[in-house]
């Protein structure tokens, strides 16, 4: 068992806290001890979250949460995954002459989802008021936040574009027409004045409740939607594609929908309970993955060994591949045969000792034609990455393809409330900025195929099939554990890692974080330019020598990755008794938890 760690795992029995930033940690650590609960915490930590790591997430983006009220039996999601807008058919995509969605743009954008969900969970489970919560994040946007190098790396990548065909965001994220430097105070003061105007028009509402709904009518028919649809109307802006292009996206979009609260799936393993969201997100492979694996003597092996690794890169293929053929939205999917212990047992069956290199969707009774379109898709999209068109490699367009990523956080209070979330979209680098607004559209509508009949062809109405995976798991003496990553197609693999260390390998939550990750790139990418690479396997340098050259021998195309640069996870738990334990990662050296 690996016994050293970067940090302690924090204990105590009043409060956790952890998230991506360290900023967004203190700001939920300071809500429970000023009396609030792990909602409230939560909420104002996801709003300083949009401040802190803008290229990572925003107000117009997406917010699933699991949320695990005190004394209830199981979790709940929260869905903040909104739908496709009504405009958004693959006749009219098609007709923009797009064979696949562009990753970044107008038309990349699905109704906004993450306020509105924010709001849910603060009205039904929170204690404080509107204007309480949005109070940090209103702070660091009017007075300025210490800027991470990333985020200045981000700008400088898109500053030239931005000057050129994004002018409202060039005049958001280019204070003075300059690149903020590292370290700098960065300032939104559009964002700030959003959220202190959305304050001040509920200001007068009689009751906590109220105030808040009328928050929800202010966003999704009031001032801020107002702005967007104003804004869509006219613009025609460039985007991933090499293309100008207007978006669908409008005000009547945003005014017939609201999050709402979904029943999530579990999976019993090594008397352990997960719990993830459903087939319209990918969390679904993690409870794949632990089926497969379910009768393995995983606890004899070498969680660091190529055994080990081997097995659990192998299961993960085999689940994103039946991720590709059959999750999503849409019609059609067999979530029963897919969670069923006998379909686990015949995936089980298909690992071999070498690496596969195949897409390998499982057969499922009538579901064949899913399976034949993603082994089309996959053909189809490998044609078309070897005949590319010209520009399509410019640099400032390659970096408009790049996924932006995602942020985390984890909450557990001293009255048994825990929250997990995974925000993300409305990046800097997703879509402009709209004027007077502070804030970009989210990209997420680029999940879709423009293909029909499958559970991810694009629809009015319909979910993308979303990466965004939080977690939560149940220990059989009944401690409960809340835990997530950035990452897209990787969050659910690194999650895999740290809950079968912590189940099989008696890790804590810090020594299940720092071990060194993996992951594998032989998945269908869901973000543009939708890649897939056979037998790919990334592994950081921590692990032993032996381990590389084994799982080289067994066929896996090796890549050794930076150290420390794989993974973003965090965890909070809480025991029957009342201790609690938090844990954050130090890879890329800004993730924190606090706790007492």
């Amino acid at each position: 068992m690996m016994t050293f760690t970067t940090r302690p795992e924090l204990s105590g029995t009043f409060g956790m806290t952890a998230s991506t930033h360290w900023i967004a940690t203190a700001v939920g650590m300071s809500v429970l001890e000023r009396g609030g609960n792990a909602f409230d915490a939560a909420v104002a930590m996801g709003f300083a979250l949009h401040v802190a790591e803008p290229h990572l997430n925003g107000p117009l983006g997406d917010m699933p949460a699991l949320i695990w009220p005190a004394g209830a039996d199981a979790p709940t999601m929260i869905c903040g995954q909104a739908p496709a807008p009504a405009g958004a058919t693959i006749a009219h995509y098609r007709a923009e002459g797009l064979d696949l969605i562009p990753g970044s743009g107008l038309l990349a954008t699905v109704i906004p989802g993450a306020f509105d969900a924010w709001m849910l969970m603060l009205r039904d489970h929170g204690t404080w008021p509107l204007a309480e919560v949005l109070a940090p994040a209103i702070h660091y946007a009017a007075t300025g936040i210490p800027l991470l190098p990333r985020i200045s790396a981000e700008i400088a990548a898109v500053a030239d574009f931005f000057r050129a065909e994004w002018p409202t965001s060039a005049a958001t994220w280019l204070p003075g027409g300059q690149v903020p430097a590292p370290g700098a105070l960065f300032r939104n003061p559009d964002l700030a004045a959003t959220w202190q105007r959305l304050c001040a028009e509920v200001a007068g509402i009689r009751g906590r409740e109220a105030q808040i709904d009328a928050a929800r009518e202010a966003f999704a028919q009031g001032f801020i939607a107002g702005a967007i649809d104003d804004y869509l109307r006219e613009a025609c802006v460039m985007d991933a594609s090499g293309q100008r292009h207007k978006g669908v996206l409008t005000g009547q979009d945003m005014a017939g929908w609201r999050a709402s609260y979904e029943p999530v799936l579990s999976t019993n393993h090594a008397n352990w309970q997960i719990f993830k969201g459903g087939f319209w997100s990918q969390g679904p492979v993690q409870l794949q993955v632990l089926d497969i694996l379910r009768d393995e003597p995983l606890a004899d092996l070498d969680p660091l060994g190529p055994e080990a690794v081997h097995l659990t890169t192998e299961a993960l293929k085999l689940a994103f591949a039946d991720r590709e053929a059959y999750y999503g939205d849409g019609p059609g999917v067999p979530a029963e045969a897919l969670l069923s212990p006998a379909y686990a047992a015949r995936r089980r069956a298909q690992i071999g000792e070498q690496a596969s290199d195949a897409l390998r969707p499982g057969a499922i009774p009538g579901a064949g034609p899913l399976a034949r379109a993603a082994l089309e898709r996959q053909r189809w999209l490998a044609g078309r990455a070897s005949h590319r068109g010209p520009g399509v490699g410019e640099p400032t367009m390659g970096h408009l393809k790049k996924p932006g990523d995602t942020v985390h956080l984890d909450v557990a209070d001293r009255w048994g409330n825990m929250v997990s979330a995974t925000p993300s979209g409305g990046w800097l680098q997703s879509s402009p900025v709209i004027p007077g607004l502070g804030m970009p559209l989210n990209s997420r509508a680029q999940m879709f195929w423009l293909d029909e009949g499958l559970p991810t062809s694009l629809a009015p109405g319909r979910r993308p099939r979303t990466t965004l995976s939080p977690s939560f798991a149940r220990a059989p003496d009944g401690t409960r554990l809340a835990y997530g990553t950035p990452g897209g197609d990787q969050q659910d693999q690194w999650q895999v890692s740290f809950i079968l260390r912590v189940i099989h390998h008696g890790m804590n939550l810090q020594q299940a974080i720092d071990a060194p990750l993996f992951h594998t790139n032989h998945l269908q990418a869901s973000f543009d330019p939708r890649g897939f690479s056979p037998a790919h396997l990334l592994a950081e340098p921590a692990f032993p020598q032996a381990t590389l050259d084994a799982l080289r021998a067994r066929g896996h195309r090796l890549q050794v990755a930076a150290p420390w640069s794989a993974g973003r996870l965090t965890a909070v738990s809480h025991r029957p008794d009342g201790m609690m334990k938090a844990a954050a990662t130090p890879r890329l050296m800004q993730a924190y938890a606090a706790g007492r």
